[in-house]
């Protein structure tokens, strides 16, 4: 049976451990019908967040790198990171701790950490999985989720040479420490040796019907050394397709696209295709990954 759960997420005023604290007054309740399966829950309480405004580099506003917990705005990504980590402290609680608001915004932070930084540690601006092609391989390693572009059809296996962060310096204040700019090139080199799967675009319409409503949908770039420029949710509409659940910088808050996915790339030239992973079941998901016990 669906449970009803309100998750309101007590985030007091300091921490050494958060960049970034929400004031109780700023903070709005996410009331979401928890699903059968994290990614069920996952796409209630991405809509949950609809109408939120989109605003980049929030993670970028600290002289420290710390755990930054936003839930008033959001980019691409963080959209992404919050809702997958509310939807997975929510299957991680037993029942009878669902709703306790004080352990539910212990998880929520504990798997935000865990999806947004290699090996689920905070080491420096470096350690944050900044490229998404590592966020996927770390989170895979991790046990939270699988890349499943291989298996869908229309998938190509190619390889990619990345050097945007280390060529784009302006754009990433950070890289002027020689330090982190070496740390960052070093993962650059090790990303560029893997081949990887992802589906064309002229395939996607064809790969459609092989997606799952609450699917992470990372759409690739076609510029050299990127390997992807935005993400979001799969989310199936009344015309029996899916459309994309995301944070989009072109509206200006979290929506769902007014066309298909598969036209949603088609139509933007940066684009190239898309990768897909999913969520694990809920009963893969145990308290050891989110501590780090692997």
């Amino acid at each position: 049976m669906v449970k009803l759960f309100t998750a309101v997420f007590l985030l007091f005023s300091s921490s050494a451990i958060l960049a970034q604290e929400l004031a109780p007054t700023d903070l709005k309740a996410v009331t979401v019908n928890g699903g059968k399966t994290p990614a069920e829950t996952a796409i209630n309480i991405g809509k949950q967040l609809m109408g939120r405004p989109y605003r980049p580099h929030t993670l970028d506003e600290n002289p420290t790198e710390q755990l930054v917990v936003n839930l008033r705005e959001f980019d691409c990504t963080t959209y992404l990171e919050t809702v997958l980590a509310l939807s997975l402290a929510w299957h991680d609680l037993p029942a009878s701790d669902k709703n306790n608001q004080v352990l539910l915004d212990q998880t929520f932070r504990k798997f935000l950490t865990k999806l947004r930084y290699r090996d689920g540690r905070i080491d420096g601006y470096a350690s944050r999985l900044h490229y998404f092609s590592e966020w996927l391989l770390d989170n895979e390693r991790k046990g939270l989720l699988t890349d499943v572009t291989r298996d869908i059809a229309g998938s190509l296996s190619v390889s990619k040479p990345l050097s945007y962060m280390t060529t784009a310096t302006y754009k990433y204040p950070r890289l002027t420490d020689p330090a982190i700019y070496k740390q960052v090139a070093l993962a650059e080199s090790a990303l560029s040796q893997q081949s990887f799967y992802f589906i064309p675009k002229k395939n996607i319409r064809q790969a459609e019907a092989s997606l799952r409503e609450g699917d992470i949908v990372m759409l690739t770039a076609a510029r050299p050394g990127l390997d992807m420029r935005h993400v979001g949710l799969a989310v199936r509409q009344a015309n029996g397709r899916m459309h994309l659940l995301h944070a989009s910088s072109d509206q200006g808050e979290v929506v769902i696209t007014s066309y298909p996915l598969s036209d949603y790339v088609l139509w933007h030239k940066p684009l190239s295709g898309i990768r897909v992973a999913r969520l694990r079941p809920a009963t893969l998901l145990t308290t050891a990954a989110v501590n780090g016990d692997e």
